[in-house]
């Protein structure tokens, strides 16, 4: 019989992860999904390996490497399934971990995402720094989530076990409905790589779907955990994007303050990677990505592109206001400064923040 639920591993180059990994999904995963691997046009022997290894496993072959958000797309419209798990090939999953997704999916139409808790595969009882429990933007779009903040990442203690409907879902493991996934056109291939997934979930929030956290059920990613974080390229990507995806999404009326305070900030963010940390490709990396941003933003909005668009307060980092909505507006984000609360309040932990 026919499953209505893929597990979508994108893998570029990727063999070892694959053989590391890849069993524990089978395992886990087969009884309720079939599992497809696609390849970005791998260098070494990634494709062979599968073929040898696990023939069980379908194989969608693309022709070049089109990073995550244009290969996921390209790989995506050769899949046939009602719900699609987006998988890093650096997960380890556990035992019955997709099944309870797929039960909550089927039980909550309005729910267009759901992830689960990530732990670290380098500190299994910590939280893993790219998922946690669930992701946020606070008011300058800045990415935060439920056990991470910035650099601080949380001891999962069972403090944040509790189904939560966030901004955002990891696309290290998000699954997530199809016809939610292509009504928004998928991700934005332009991204290439980096806050693909944030854009993605931002755009069906606007839609007026929601996306969820489901902590009672867990993997372990690799990810920041071990992988260097300190990369010029990774840098320039998380940057450029991370505006765009505000310029893409953000109402008129808060797009200029918010732009505003990201002019200096990001200058700030560059000051300290190089008079504090040392490293001038990172400094550097960043006035390159505010360079990029210029020169295509024009090609991601129009004068209707956030006439939909639900507005939040007008950003002001010295204030913590609560927003008046009773928290339907599905576009909103969170009504305070993360950089205010970290920095100044000395809120390291969810928890402490004004949510």
């Amino acid at each position: 019989m026919a499953k209505d639920t893929a597990v979508v591993i994108l893998n570029w180059n990727g063999r070892k992860m694959l053989e590391q990994y890849l069993p524990s999904v089978i395992e886990y995963s087969s009884d309720v999904a079939q599992v497809i691997v696609a390849d970005n046009a791998s260098t070494d022997d990634s494709v062979q390996y599968l073929t040898e290894q696990f023939p069980q496993v379908q194989t969608i072959i693309l022709d070049q490497n089109y990073g995550f958000a244009e290969g996921y797309n390209k790989a995506l419209r050769q899949v046939d399934a009602r719900y699609l798990m987006l998988l890093n090939s650096d997960v380890e999953v556990t035992p019955n971990w997709l099944k309870p997704l797929i039960d909550f999916l089927d039980e909550h139409d309005e729910v267009a995402a759901v992830q689960p808790k990530l732990r670290a595969v380098a500190d299994k009882e910590a939280f893993e720094y790219a998922g946690a429990s669930g992701g946020f933007l606070d008011r300058l779009g800045y990415p935060f989530c439920r056990g991470r903040l910035f650099e601080v990442v949380e001891k999962d203690q069972g403090q944040y076990d509790t189904p939560m409907e966030v901004h955002w879902a990891t696309g290290a493991c998000m699954l997530v409905r199809a016809t939610d996934f292509w009504a928004v056109n998928g991700f934005d291939e332009r991204f290439f790589a980096h806050n693909e997934e944030i854009d993605l979930c931002w755009r069906m929030r606007i839609e007026g779907r929601k996306i969820f956290c489901l902590p009672t059920t867990y993997v372990y990613h690799v990810g920041g955990g071990t992988l260097p974080k300190k990369n010029p390229r990774k840098t320039f990507l998380n940057f450029r994007n991370n505006l765009t995806m505000l310029y893409k999404n953000l109402p008129d009326e808060d797009l200029s303050s918010v732009m505003r305070w990201r002019w200096v900030l990001d200058r700030v963010a560059a000051m300290k990677m190089l008079l504090l940390e040392g490293h001038w490709a990172e400094c550097k990396a960043v006035f390159q990505a505010r360079h990029a941003f210029r020169k295509w933003r024009h090609d991601f909005r129009t004068p209707s592109s956030s006439s939909q668009q639900l507005s939040q307060q007008s950003p002001n980092i010295h204030e913590e206001t609560t927003s008046s909505s009773n928290g339907k507006c599905q576009g909103r984000l969170s009504p305070f400064s993360l950089l205010w609360q970290f920095y100044i309040k000395g809120h390291k932990h969810f928890s402490d923040l004004p949510m």
